[in-house]
């Protein structure tokens, strides 16, 4: 095999994590697994203090390949170097790209990343995930290169801090898609997809999730009660389709907009003002998203919203909104394809809900089962290298 291409492998969104009583940490170890997608011999990884406030300093970092049987059953431990050093300081809203590290890794196995942090840090750039691939652990002390966290000084985490893109340099065939949208996307369907690519043979594909919960298209909250809830499109997206080999990517975003502004005699920070115009919602992905995408050279192609009947704040009029931003969806010539989420997953006699099994509880967020159905409705197009 000849390696030519850097493409990312994996990927995440940066965002600010929930603000609760205690936002710092010291002499604390993170380790995330990543299942690779392909096979190639170099990597370089993206850390991010995007959404930071102060300067990160991460003491080490160290990505591990699995056990070696000539190394007596342990992991291989290479050093992640910033211009030759183990340390590196990121100042607030910015992000930092490692040197390449000469590694051979295969398709198929899983490495580990983590990264060490001596003096107190800010643990404010990073995003809640879930799925099947997505689980992290954080330990108290430094285990950067230890084989095995110790369990009394462990805990899993599906917070991902600071680690951002993973490139591997690899096969011209291969690429990425994007799926770029809020909690929907934040959690399963885009690891479902991931293993239905690797399952059904599409190994040229990486699966790139950009998604942060409560993001919204047009607005963003600059409160602590809600900053967690990200930052809106027009910030976000040109940030989060820096992605090396990407052909692709799926918007799947908007129900935000649409569901949360509830009046200030409701919730101060939630003002009506904050409901936008389905026209308003539409010219925003038209100028915000699919503009961009096309500077860089991309397939579009849009994911419909959701039913939401049930949901705390429903409203007839809310799903109006709903159906008619996805009608739009379906059938804008701006999209080269439409992912319709809705249809996978609603109800056929009522289209305004959750088909059985699919609702996770709330009326809003999809069940696993749904999570999975959503995945499989991805059109294997969108799983193929583009002919461009």
């Amino acid at each position: 095999m000849t390696f030519t291409k850097w493409v990312a492998c994996w990927g995440n969104a940066t965002s600010i994590t929930d603000r609760k009583e205690c936002v710092y940490a010291k002499d604390i170890t993170l380790r995330y697994p990543i299942r690779m997608c392909f096979s190639g011999n170099k990597l370089r990884f993206r850390f991010s203090n995007l959404t930071g406030t102060e300067n990160v300093v991460i003491s080490k970092a160290s990505v591990a390949t699995p056990p070696i049987v000539e190394l007596g059953g342990q992991k291989h431990f290479v050093p992640i170097t910033f211009s030759g050093r183990r340390d590196v300081e990121i100042i607030p809203g910015t992000e930092i790209t490692s040197d390449e590290i000469s590694l051979p890794v295969y398709a198929g196995d899983t490495i580990e990343v983590s990264m060490y942090f001596a003096d107190c840090t800010q643990m404010n750039a990073g995003t809640l995930i879930t799925g099947p691939l997505s689980c992290g652990k954080y330990s108290y002390g430094d285990f950067c290169e230890s084989d095995e966290l110790p369990l009394d000084l462990t805990r899993n985490t599906n917070w991902f801090y600071f680690l951002n893109t993973i490139d591997i340099l690899t096969e011209e065939k291969n690429h990425a898609l994007v799926c770029y949208g809020d909690s929907i996307t934040a959690q399963s369907w885009p690891d479902y997809l991931a293993q239905r690519a690797w399952n059904e043979g599409f190994h040229n594909v990486s699966i790139i999730r950009r998604a942060v919960s409560g993001t919204r298209i047009l607005r963003q909250y600059n409160c602590i009660t809600y900053q967690a809830y990200g930052l809106k499109g027009e910030t976000r997206f040109p940030i989060e389709l820096n992605v090396a080999g990407a052909e692709a990517v799926i918007i799947q975003h908007g129900i935000n907009d649409i569901i949360h502004p509830v009046g200030v005699e409701v919730n101060i920070f939630r003002p009506w003002s904050d409901l936008p115009t389905v026209k308003e919602m539409i010219e925003g992905v038209e100028n915000l998203y699919i503009a961009h995408a096309r500077k860089l050279g991309l397939k579009v192609w849009s994911g419909t919203l959701l039913p939401i009947l049930g949901w705390r704040t429903y409203t007839e009029e809310r799903n109006k909104m709903r159906c008619e931003f996805n009608e739009w969806l379906r059938t804008s010539p701006e999209f080269d394809g439409c992912v319709d989420f809705d249809i996978a997953v609603r109800d056929k006699d009522n289209p305004k809900s959750f088909a059985k099994g699919f609702d996770s509880g709330d009326h809003l967020h999809p069940s696993e089962e749904a999570y999975e159905a959503m995945a499989n409705c991805v059109p294997e197009e969108l799983l193929l290298p583009f002919t461009r």
